[in-house]
């Protein structure tokens, strides 16, 4: 399995066959570098500019953006109901978190979630290997609710995602806020992380923090 960040909330995830998913593709109004990406499926967790910019995306791939279970060459596909906010997407509207199952892992890309998951939602999600996780706040989780989020998923490694860049346009708090909270933090300087099923079999928490470039 291998998870790059393309920065913000879109990561391109390949697994061992070498089909491709690609989350949140952003515009060219949020700061980071706009990927040209040939992807082979595409998920949006809500339709805001910074998380369903199809146009950047290249290859015969099919968009995944509603509630429900899918089946998408190969992977399963979950996308659980969630709010932009805490008021019942009165503010921000809607956000779909998704889950990935592929190569026996599972991932779980939050999207913009706002608020702590209900017990019902949790049991939608079910299981999480791998948790990509919003902690800049303001529009989205703040550290402290991001750091709840992960007490109740329970994942094996958590990359953080949506927080505030030396590129990103608009303010956000820093992933700092977040890490701080954790013992085990990798701070690596690429874009890419490889997992392996033996990387999931380890007793402590990962929290891996991704460059964008």
């Amino acid at each position: 399995m291998r998870i790059k960040w393309l920065g913000h909330s879109c990561f391109k995830i390949t697994n061992s066959k070498g089909i491709r998913i690609l989350t949140d593709p952003f515009d060219d109004n949020v700061g980071y570098h706009l990927p040209q990406v040939e992807t082979d499926i595409v998920t949006m967790s809500h339709q805001h500019f910074d998380h369903n910019f199809v146009d950047c995306v290249k290859g015969n791939f099919e968009v995944v953006n509603k509630v429900g279970n899918f089946y998408v060459k190969d992977i399963n596909i979950t996308g659980v109901h969630t709010y932009h906010d805490e008021e019942g997407g009165k503010k921000r509207g809607d956000n779909i978190v998704y889950v990935f199952e592929t190569d026996g892992m599972r991932i779980c890309h939050l999207g913009d979630l706002g608020h702590i998951l209900t017990p019902a939602q949790v049991e939608m999600i079910s299981k999480v290997d791998i948790l990509l996780i919003p902690v800049g706040g303001i529009y989205t989780l703040d550290a402290e609710k991001a750091k709840e989020i992960v007490s109740i998923l329970r994942p094996k490694i958590v990359i953080p995602m949506h927080f505030k860049t030396d590129v990103l346009k608009f303010n956000l708090d820093p992933v700092d806020n977040f890490t701080a909270y954790f013992e085990n933090v990798e701070i690596l300087k690429g874009q890419v992380i490889e997992i392996k099923q033996e990387d999931l079999a380890r007793e402590d928490l990962r929290v891996v923090v991704l460059n964008y470039r």
